[in-house]
């Protein structure tokens, strides 16, 4: 099947590599421009557009993807569907309308749940005990579209993000496959979301990643898991931000108020007050730091017992 791919972020290179392992003939794959990153500011290609020009794949990155210009060089390349993974920008109709069999989009949730931009850091900090993967057929409004195959995931009390996110992008690349099999022998059956059903999952950013310590210590430590590795959950110690990584919660604590250190030695680790318990946190990223063992901060005098986060 002749397939223009649309993509951006890592989350997506597993569905690509499965399309081009599967024999399907990968016309083009559109992404985002270069961005500037990291400390020099360079330019650097997405995750998506180096896998496309590693395999010699035809790649399109627009700025915004509107315009007759750009229409017409889609319509060249005679896509017989759209497969958009994590793409970055809402696409209008008449591009939707481009392949005659339609644009297919995978999710990473169990639709209508968790709607938006970050599925995966949510389900996480609303304490899900399981998320999965939806193919669906697009529509102009957000994530609404009709569903074509989903498939569920765990989650376990442990998973980070960054974990979870891994296996959902590979599930989403096997659930997509198995969609083009069945729609290139008309076997699709499509299922109506119920939309009074949904909810969402909004774009997360630094602000939100902050640590409210007044949270029960299950919460805190949800919220820690849901925000590693990107943009990475975080709290002030004298003024000076930390992020926070590999959370435990405890039920009880001696009552001390709301971030205070209750523990910080290289033998126990470090153990933070909550609202209603204590957090013990296994990884943590100083200023300008790489990310170490909360026990190796210990050590270098990074945090001492009666310490408190803001």
């Amino acid at each position: 099947m002749r397939v223009l791919f649309w993509g951006t972020p890592a989350f997506a290179v597993p569905t690509l590599r499965a399309l081009t392992e599967e024999g399907h003939d990968v016309v083009g794959v559109v992404t985002q421009p270069d961005r500037r990153a990291g400390r020099g500011r360079k330019p650097t290609q997405s995750p998506v557009k180096r896998t496309a020009l590693a395999d010699g794949l035809p790649v399109l990155d627009p700025e915004r993807p509107t315009g007759e210009a750009f229409l017409g060089s889609i319509r060249a390349l005679e896509p017989e569907v759209s497969v958009v993974v994590a793409y970055g920008n809402i696409l209008e109709q008449a591009v939707l309308d481009v392949p005659p069999l339609g644009s297919l989009n995978v999710h990473a949730s169990l639709l209508p749940a968790l709607r938006g931009a970050a599925p995966v850091h949510w389900a996480i900090v609303h304490g899900h005990d399981k998320t999965g993967v939806t193919v669906m057929r697009m529509v102009r409004a957000m994530d609404a579209g009709p569903i074509l195959l989903q498939e569920e995931e765990p989650i376990g009390p442990n998973v980070t993000m960054a974990e979870l996110a891994a296996r959902l992008s590979e599930i989403g690349a096997v659930a997509l496959v198995e969609t083009l099999a069945l729609l290139s022998v008309g076997a699709l059956e499509e299922r109506e979301q119920d939309h009074g059903e949904a909810t969402y999952a909004p774009k997360v950013d630094r602000e939100t990643a902050r640590v409210v310590w007044s949270q029960d210590a299950a919460d805190v430590a949800n919220h820690v898991r849901g925000m590693d590795d990107v943009p990475g959950a975080w709290s002030t110690l004298g003024g000076t931000p930390v992020k926070l990584f590999r959370p435990l919660s405890g039920s009880i604590h001696p009552g001390d108020a709301p971030g205070v250190v209750l523990q910080a030695d290289v033998a126990d680790g470090l153990v933070v007050a909550a609202g209603n318990g204590a957090v013990e946190l296994g990884e943590v990223q100083p200023p300008g730091k790489r990310r170490m063992s909360a026990i190796d901060w210990i050590r270098g005098r990074g945090v001492s017992l009666g310490d408190r986060f803001e």
